[in-house]
This record gives structure tokens, sequence and C-alpha cells, in this order.
């Protein structure tokens, strides 16, 4: 059993389990209904994603190695929320017990909060994929 981190929109991997949504923002032009069949996801968790004012600046200009810093800093404070903390330690003792996956649409996992949340989860005791 594990959590596996991975891009909303792509294919599913045998035996991912449930694929929950840890965007801001559901698909554009999706119907709600047909979220899980085109491989978005079958749950949305937005209180993991970062906050519409972190999105908002991640996507104002390309990320450098300082911005990349800043994000990832920020994106950290706002996981450290009772709330945040509480999905996240769910996650990780559901880990232990089933396959589950989480992802964000970004092409580019190195510069995703999905990479942060992948360590988070592990410092949290997750098994991961």
């Amino acid at each position: 059993m594990a959590i596996r981190v991975v891009r909303l929109g792509e294919d599913r991997i045998p035996g991912e389990g449930l694929r929950l949504g840890t965007v801001r923002r559901p698909p554009r032009g999706v119907r709600k209904e047909h979220y899980a069949a085109r491989n978005y996801y079958d749950a949305w968790l937005p209180e993991l994603a970062p906050s519409a004012d972190l999105v908002s600046w991640a996507l104002s200009e390309p990320f450098n190695d300082k911005r990349w810093a800043r994000y990832e800093k920020a994106y950290r404070s706002q996981m450290r929320e009772p709330s945040a903390q509480r999905l996240i330690a769910m996650l990780a003792a559901l880990s232990h017990q089933t396959n589950l996956s989480v992802g964000c649409y970004c092409e580019n996992e190195v510069r995703c909060h999905r990479s942060i949340l992948r360590e988070l989860l592990v410092e949290a005791g997750a098994a991961l994929a």
C-alpha cells in the first residue's frame, strides 16, 4: 500500500487507488461528473493546494531558483495550518492501509507543489510508491 504522486489528467496506473486532486480549481471545461472518467480526480482536496494568492504569484513569471525557494517556503508555511496538517497525517496513515494518489495539473513536477507535498507526506511517515 502506498501513495503515488501523479499528474492529473494522465492515464491511471493499475492499482493506483483513489485519485485525489490537490489543486485550487477544478479542471476547466470538464463537467463534474467526468472528472474521474477523464483521469483528473475522484475526490477534490483543495486544502492541500497552494492558496489562490500563491498560485497567482507563481504563475506571474517563470521560476528560477530564488523564486522557487520563496514559493516552497510559502507553501510549506500554508501546509503548517492545522487543517492541512490533519489531512497530511490522515493521508500518511491511509497510505499504510490502501493505495492512493495525489496530484496536480502541472507538467513539470520539479516546479510544482506536488513535489513539496511528496516531501511533506514522507515527513509525516507516509508510504510512497
